[in-house]
């Protein structure tokens, strides 16, 4: 049934006040930004086209949503009004030309350009420099006392610095920085406790907390994006000249804030943000631009909700709602039997999405998630999407439960799971199909056995036509097989049975690690090498000779020596060895050549003269133990250009860092 524009109107409101009380009161967001933003929209048009339909309370004529009144009221000294949003570059040049019309100029005007940060917006009360005051933006007129829980943020100053006013109040954005949200939920789902569906909702969760410890330990950060009032000092005419004087206060700004001159100007800085989004350690959404002079900031003035002189560049959503369809599941190489949600294609983070991880049964549990559910996804640059929510009132009555296999949908083995852990397996081993497609893959992969031109979807028609029944048929091919391949010609035949031939060539800890035994990463693979030297060696090896090893615990012990029970993988080892694969002896180094022995080391950033893998493996001949994370145990980072967290957390952890003429000079 068509509704007419009053009921349509009607119908909009309601939806988007139930939206406003999840996200703001709630802390629980219903739906994605993209979708609160279209049912925005359309009811702006709605209301354009019928003004007569606008009403006080409309959602369009308010700043946000109620305040919770379990936290102190606060009002603000200045109303802190929300942004108009615009999508795409006729809408921003439209803003543009509404700005200079109303400026009487045909002159490019000048733009603070900033990243749209996703967390929580909050002021911030200095008096006589002492922080007095914090609270969120609320409604834009009142907002709730958290002071408490921002003092606990570590970059915010509890006293200011240098030359600052007697009075002064500031707007800026609390955020979680996107490895402490990563941190946050892989512990919260080790302990059964809430995961956050994204950073935004860390940020306003966290700032929210009744005990403030809490908020101490979520690692919250902030950056300053504007002056709502200052008494006491001379400001500048200038919104980026004001940020200059904010940051002199000792308060942090976001670096990435530029100052420039025309829309052309921001469009290109939009471009250059969007193009390192996935780079930047914190999350945005888009861009804010502003005009720079506050003399024309002032002229040009407020709407009901919205100052005329600045405007959001919203990135394209990196969240969606769709439907799922049904929930398959997908065997690893090492048995994981992982569920995917398939999903209605939705266009998000730039690409159509038709699947979607829900990583293991205890996420299906924790989400709610049935087969025919209405879901949020989402896709942050190249990370997977993934489910984050179901909405529950738009589940369908025909909506099914999602149950675990009790057998491997590829072989039919049995299920188990393991004790204490939430990933179920495949018991069929190598006999599983899907299990020796995804161990060929690993085993030719680049940091094993190195076969170059052995591509997944190769190995994958390989197996169907079951050519490759182990790791050891790699070994048997031949040209004609190759050859009768989908886009396998003659030259790509021939010159991968050469890539095949020069693999035979490794090193004994290389093929520890292309067997793809579980938990068993380089490192450790490295580790078994130079320890037990030889392949009789590790066969026979008991967990507790393993456990006597460097880093090598209880569930890796056990996992080495299930995998040498098993007579089909010492059985496909030896026939590698008998098909030609060979690697040097390992021969006991003295001390003096084993200089770095006992030492765990870091990589980080880019070196000009070596790549990391180079230097990596060049350490680790002098006996160090090359780690892809730092600890309290870690030796020494060597940090190169383009150092982020790692270097950050060395610094923290008071751990040494040297630069790349240190690590020549060590591995020279």
């Amino acid at each position: 049934m068509t509704l007419s524009p009053e009921q349509r109107v009607n119908e909009l409101r309601k939806a988007i006040n139930e939206h406003n009380y999840a996200y703001y009161v709630l802390d629980e967001p219903s739906v994605p930004d993209a979708e609160y933003d279209r049912l925005l929209r359309e009811l702006q048009a709605l209301e354009q086209e019928h003004p007569e339909l606008i009403s006080s309370d409309s959602p369009t004529q308010r700043v946000g949503a109620k305040v919770e009144t379990s936290f102190e009221k606060v009002e603000h000294l200045r109303p802190m009004l929300s942004l108009d949003n615009v999508f795409n570059d006729d809408e921003l040049n439209a803003f543009s030309k509404r700005v200079n019309e109303r400026l009487v100029t045909s002159d490019p005007v000048a733009y603070v350009c900033e990243p749209k940060l996703d967390g929580s917006a909050v002021s911030l009360i200095y008096e006589e420099g002492k922080l007095v005051k914090a609270a969120t933006r609320g409604d834009g007129r009142v907002g709730e006392d958290i002071t408490a829980n921002v003092r606990t943020i570590k970059n915010v100053p509890l006293t200011l610095r240098g030359d600052f006013p007697k009075l002064v109040e500031v707007r800026g954005e609390v955020f979680m920085p996107k490895q402490s949200f990563e941190e946050h939920n892989a512990l919260a789902r080790e302990s059964g406790e809430k995961v956050f569906a994204n950073p935004r909702n860390a940020a306003a969760g966290s700032l929210r907390q009744k005990d403030p410890s809490i908020s101490a330990k979520r690692n919250l950060s902030i950056y300053v994006y504007s002056l709502g009032l200052a008494e006491g000092i001379e400001l500048a005419n200038s919104h980026y000249q004001r940020l200059l004087q904010i940051k002199e206060w000792g308060l942090p700004i976001c670096p990435e804030i530029k100052c420039v001159n025309g829309i052309n100007e921001t469009l290109k800085y939009y471009h250059s943000i969007l193009d390192k989004r996935n780079d930047l350690p914190y999350e945005i959404d888009g861009v804010v631009y502003k005009v720079d002079s506050i003399d024309a900031q002032e002229k040009l003035g407020f709407v009901a909700r919205a100052p005329r002189w600045a405007i959001a560049h919203k990135f394209p959503a990196q969240e969606e709602i769709t439907t799922l369809e049904k929930v398959e599941f997908q065997v690893g190489r090492t048995g994981a039997i992982t569920p995917v949600a398939r999903l209605t294609p939705v266009f998000v983070g730039g690409v159509t999405v038709s699947n979607a991880t829900l990583h293991n049964m205890d996420e299906i549990k924790r989400l709610d998630v049935h087969q025919g559910d209405t879901v949020i996804i989402r896709r942050a640059g190249d990370v997977i999407p993934q489910v984050v929510s179901v909405v529950l009132e738009r589940r369908p009555e025909n909506a099914s439960s999602v149950e675990m296999p009790t057998h491997c949908p590829v072989c039919d083995s049995p299920v188990e799971r393991e004790a204490d852990q939430a990933i179920y397996r495949c018991t069929g081993g190598l006999f599983c199909s899907a299990q020796r497609k995804e161990s060929v893959k690993h085993f030719a992969s680049r940091k094993a056995m190195d076969i170059d031109g052995l591509g997944d979807k190769l190995v994958e028609q390989l197996s169907e036509a079951e050519v490759i029944k182990s790791l050891a048929d790699l070994y048997r091919l031949t040209q004609e097989q190759l050859e009768s391949m989908e886009r396998m010609g003659e030259k790509s035949a021939s010159n991968l049975i050469a890539a095949i031939e020069k693999s035979k060539s490794t090193t004994f800890g290389k093929f520890i690690y292309a067997l793809g035994i579980r938990e068993v990463g380089e490192v450790t693979a490295q580790t078994l090498a130079n320890e037990l030297k030889t392949i009789e060696q590790l066969t026979q090896a008991t967990e507790e000779q393993l456990l006597e090893l460097s880093d090598i615990g209880p569930v890796v012990a056990h996992h080495i020596v299930s995998f040498f029970d098993n007579d089909e993988n010492v059985k496909i080892i030896e026939d590698l060895i008998e098909l030609g694969v060979h690697w040097p002896a390992i021969v006991e180094k003295s001390a003096d050549e084993m200089p770095l022995k006992g030492k765990t080391i870091v990589l980080t950033g880019t070196f000009e003269t070596m790549s990391r893998n180079v230097a990596k493996e060049k350490l680790v001949e002098l006996g160090a133990k090359v780690s892809g994370s730092v600890s309290s145990k870690t030796s020494v980072v060597y940090a190169g250009p383009g150092a982020g967290s790692k270097l950050k957390k060395a610094q923290d952890l008071n751990i040494p860092v040297e630069d790349e003429e240190a690590l020549l000079k060590v591995i020279s």
